[in-house]
């Protein structure tokens, strides 16, 4: 019986891994090489299950914000760490107060929400 896609994740957690054998569950076709995981394969667990919310809640930075009870800031951090690690993006630092007034013209939060991060 194969192993769940978890046992790997949790087993490698942040090593390399190198797919020396692939084979196709219908055929029984088997290819031997090296292979590397797919991007999204190389997260830990928790990351992916992180990555699979954020596409069930449609990128809503708010419902994730609910789903996991942690603020704006530590859903964008983690989504930067991972895309750094990924190789998506290079993190910049963001001027706070720039940042809580684009959200609210997003409509993201609301002006009380905007107010208290800017008096802090």
């Amino acid at each position: 019986m194969p192993k769940e896609w978890q046992e790997l994740s949790k087993m490698t957690d942040d090593k390399e891994v190198v797919i020396n054998r692939v084979t196709l569950k219908e055929s029984g076709i088997a290819v031997e090489g090296e292979f590397s995981l797919p991007p999204l394969a190389t997260l830990s667990y928790d990351d992916q299950v992180f990555v699979a919310m954020f596409i069930k809640v449609h990128g809503s930075i708010k419902e994730m914000e609910q789903v996991f009870g942690v603020s704006y800031p530590t859903i964008k951090g983690r989504l930067n760490r991972m895309a750094e690690k990924l190789g998506f993006l290079q993190v910049k630092q963001v001027d706070k107060r720039e940042d809580l007034l684009k959200r609210l013209e997003r409509g993201e939060i609301g002006v009380d929400e905007a107010l208290e991060g800017l008096s802090q």
